[in-house]
């Protein structure tokens, strides 16, 4: 028989007694042997909506000290984003359901459940969400940092079930504005 001994030292949130160490945390973050843990109930963070997709945050810079961001994705068929460049930081992205087909430097992939993509900085690239179902997928940016765009150009979601919001000039305004602080680039339209 195998005993572990474990020493958690938990802030006051998180429910977690150094006389239970087997009890499961509740949200929030405790120290394990010296290590911070994080722990993100499903259903609890923050979901950002744009007329193209959904965006619900699971880990911000702040639970990984700057190190990266996660949050998971939906794109619903046919829509997706214009190419853009993440000029602070790469972004991976672990397709979960549907299909994705990605632009990205000149080349075209075509994502389905259980591919990874991860896309350097720098580069141009884009997605559309071209199957018959919601594509859903987790999305880690690396540095933390993107977080602040979703939150300053996307929609805080109230209720999760209603339409996405309308395409508007205000919101592609809102889009650019966030964008120029976060690092992220728009180019213009190739001319055809």
């Amino acid at each position: 028989m195998i005993t572990r001994h474990t020493s958690v030292a938990a802030s006051g949130s998180i429910g977690c007694a150094d006389t239970n160490p087997s009890a499961p945390l509740a949200n929030g973050t405790a120290t394990v042997e010296g290590r911070q843990v994080n722990y993100v109930p499903a259903g609890t963070g923050p979901t950002y909506r744009s007329p193209i997709d959904e965006v619900t945050f699971l880990m911000t810079g702040k639970e990984t000290g700057g190190a990266f961001f996660m949050a998971e994705a939906s794109v619903p068929p046919g829509a997706g984003n214009p190419p853009h460049i993440h000029h602070r930081e790469e972004e991976t992205f672990y397709l979960q359901q549907g299909t994705l087909t990605i632009q990205v430097g000149g080349k075209i992939l075509t994502a389905s459940a259980g591919d990874v993509i991860c896309l350097p900085r720098g580069v141009a690239h884009c997605f559309q969400n071209t199957g018959n179902v919601d594509a859903k997928f987790l999305m880690v940016a690396s540095p933390a940092g993107l977080e602040k765009f979703f939150e300053e150009a996307f929609y805080l979601a109230g209720d999760r079930s209603a339409e996405l919001p309308p395409m508007t000039e205000a919101f592609m305004a809102r889009v650019l504005d966030a964008a120029a602080k976060c690092g992220l680039e728009f180019p213009p339209p190739a001319l055809q």
